[in-house]
């Protein structure tokens, strides 16, 4: 038989695990956008959320030890759910999801927006933060796992940023943006064609 206070400090383990899964997939199904952004309603929730939890996950024990154990817990857990994310492909896509293809040759894709719950307004304050005015400038514009927006100009439009003769300085971080939009700019693609023409795609199999 455990003592009565290893009992206590059991249940705080198992109301912090139980408590952190759900946070967890609450978090996952909020969207990729609200991730990535933080409004005066999401800091509102934020705080008024873990003033909730945490009576949730200690009960009435305000012990330092008890607040250790919840603490550890948490610790561990996301340590393991890191672990596993990088090691396990379809748990990552389930825990950060993918990418989702928002502008496409200069046309904006209304129902991904809609399904990522990202507006007009979003859009453009991304777009003039890469420094872009217009989205028909835009290529390939993409929601990234994280909530941030990442942009591909059109070709013509890469020649005008860049007038012939003027140097052209691209940073490692561009680079590697561009090269990561470009990889998923044919992952979405067949996506999309496989939803779009589904006997196409099984007789293609």
């Amino acid at each position: 038989m455990l003592p009565a206070s290893a009992h206590v400090l059991l249940n705080i383990a198992l109301r912090t695990g139980v408590i952190y899964l759900l946070v967890l997939i609450g978090v996952r199904l909020s969207g990729k956008r609200e991730v990535g952004q933080m409004t005066p309603f999401d800091l509102v929730l934020l705080l008024l959320l873990s003033n909730s939890v945490q009576n949730a996950m200690t009960g009435p024990d305000t012990s330092l030890v008890g607040g250790m154990v919840a603490a550890t817990v948490l610790l561990v857990l996301n340590y393991f759910v890191a672990d596993l994310s990088g090691a396990n492909r379809r748990f990552r896509k389930f825990i950060q999801g993918q990418p989702s293809m928002l502008i496409h040759d200069g046309e904006v894709i209304e129902a991904h927006m809609a399904k990522e719950h990202v507006s007009m307004d979003d859009l453009e304050r991304a777009l003039r933060a890469h420094g872009i005015s217009d989205y028909h400038q835009v290529a390939i514009g993409v929601l990234e796992v994280d909530g941030s927006i990442s942009f591909l100009l059109r070709r013509h439009q890469s020649h005008r940023a860049h007038p012939p003769g003027s140097p052209q300085r691209h940073s490692e971080k561009t680079i590697t943006r561009d090269v990561r939009l470009r990889h998923w700019v044919g992952h979405l693609a067949s996506v999309e064609f496989r939803k779009s023409h589904p006997n196409l795609a099984k007789n293609a199999r």
